[in-house]
């Protein structure tokens, strides 16, 4: 199916706990595919529970690529995201495979689509290390009012509580004074890709989730959280911005009791679903949209064959 010169992908979106990761796969069965995660929580070692990794099942059968390729420490930039993307598809072109990204990663989709280049601004040391002191005294909900103020687009779509992008968002502000918002200048995909939604009701969804965050302590997060910290790995990291794991970190230390955890759990896995449909509209013309069932592989899998063969069909006659 994916052995024809043209280049081409498959893109799978949508919010956390649709069913992405269960989706790609048997499309990447099907279609004789290789899947590149878009899920930046996908890339760190030993936090596979809470991220909701797939299973080594899926791997051991279908090849997937930027899965467990960073320790817990290790910094990650949007730049070598894209940069592994680059090496990640030059491989499967090779072995005429079809690409297939998914994830929920709206930044690390719309730079795949869209060819963002990062702006052009010098890490400032300095400045970069009084916003980040700044920020963290801050409560979430003022770091979000403060960046509104200079650029509304990006306060609407950089979670708060992710001190490290706030901090770059600040930086580039004051140091170029243009909005962070408006310097993603890029070069757009230049090859053809069908982009697949999967949408649930939110009241489904939410039960879903809540669901799935009771999977993950029945299959042991609370003793993968504490690998973590045996390890040295500190909850300030980067890495543990993660939903769940600093709060299970917390819980560990003594700070916060278990019920806590819990809710907290809930509710930040609510309000990333809520900024989730910020990066993935109902409206972009660009998304082909599958409500989730029982049937929805099957249609979406006769969808992109029929996507395949129009492709397929434009090469021969030209």
């Amino acid at each position: 199916m994916a052995t024809d010169s043209v280049r081409k992908l498959v893109i799978i979106v949508g919010p956390t706990g649709v069913g992405k990761t269960e989706c790609a796969y048997h499309l990447a069965k099907a279609l004789d595919g290789e899947i590149v995660s878009i899920d930046s929580r996908y890339l760190y070692r030993g936090m596979d529970i809470g991220t909701a990794k797939p299973s080594l099942q899926m791997r051991e059968t279908v090849r997937h690529h930027l899965v467990d390729v960073a320790d817990p420490d290790e910094d990650w930039s949007l730049v070598l995201f894209q940069k592994k993307v680059a090496e990640a598809l030059e491989e499967i072109y090779n072995r005429r495979k079809l690409p297939i990204f998914v994830g929920g990663t709206g930044q690390y989709y719309r730079a795949i689509l869209e060819g963002w280049q990062p702006p052009p601004v010098t890490p400032n040391p300095r400045l970069r290390t009084i916003l980040e002191r700044w920020l963290t005294e801050l409560e979430p909900q003022d770091r979000n009012r403060y960046l509104s103020l200079l650029d509304p687009e990006a306060a609407i779509k950089i979670d708060p509580r992710n001190v490290r992008r706030m901090v770059r968002a600040f930086e580039v502000i004051y140091s170029s004074g243009i909005p962070f918002s408006r310097q993603r200048k890029g070069n757009p995909l230049s090859y053809p890709a069908f982009v697949i939604g999967l949408t649930l009701s939110r009241e489904v969804l939410y039960k879903r989730c809540d669901q799935r965050i009771q999977r993950m302590f029945e299959e042991g997060w609370i003793e993968e959280v504490k690998s973590l910290l045996d390890k040295g790995y500190n909850p300030d990291l980067p890495s543990f911005s993660a939903i769940g794991y600093r709060e299970i970190a917390a819980y560990l230390q003594g700070l916060r009791t278990l019920d806590e955890v819990v809710v907290e759990i809930k509710r930040r896995t609510r309000t990333l679903i809520r900024r989730q449909a910020n990066w993935f509209r109902a409206d972009d013309p660009r998304i082909h949209w599958f409500q989730v069932s029982e049937s929805v592989v099957s249609e979406i899998l006769l969808a992109v064959q029929q996507w395949l063969a129009h492709l397929q069909a434009q090469v021969e006659m030209q």
